[in-house]
């Protein structure tokens, strides 16, 4: 740490255990904004820890980077953000969350068992598809994936 209190890309890729070369990439993909020395290196803000590691966290959901760039953008520049800047930004990711949990957990419930694939091929299954009606709603398994629309409104 300098006597600014930024932090040198060594000292991030430490404190987040990320790779240099990924905190490269996510430079390059504007999720940081480091400030450069008069010697050319990379010098990060400490928010900048809080930022790379939600990064971290919202990819392992799954959500895509032009997502989360897009979701970090709403956050200010050239301040530290604000617990009430990062709840904020929460708020949008909640609903999704929400239903990827709602999804996940009726697939878990139900793995055991027939999905809706429409395959015909248990000799008990409570999703029974009589002539293969649900093919007409498109391919994949459409009763999990319809239900969870309904339930959505």
């Amino acid at each position: 740490m300098d006597s600014n209190g930024a932090l040198s890309i060594g000292q991030i890729a430490e404190r987040t255990g990320l790779s240099v070369s990924a905190i490269r990439f996510y430079e390059a993909q504007g999720l940081v904004q480091p400030t450069r020395t008069h010697s050319g290196h990379r010098r990060y803000r400490r928010s900048d820890l809080r930022r790379l590691s939600f990064v971290m966290i919202a990819q392992q959901l799954g959500f895509p980077l032009q997502e989360i760039r897009a979701r970090l953008e709403g956050l200010p520049d050239g301040r530290t953000p604000t617990r009430k800047d990062w709840q904020r930004l929460s708020r949008g990711f909640r609903a999704e969350l929400q239903r990827r949990i709602e999804l996940m957990t009726r697939l878990r419930d139900r793995l055991d068992g027939c999905i809706g694939c429409g395959c015909l091929s248990l000799d008990r299954c409570a999703l029974y598809n009589p002539e293969d009606r649900v093919a007409r709603q498109g391919p994949g398994p459409r009763f999990l994936i319809n239900e969870a629309a309904d339930e959505r409104g």
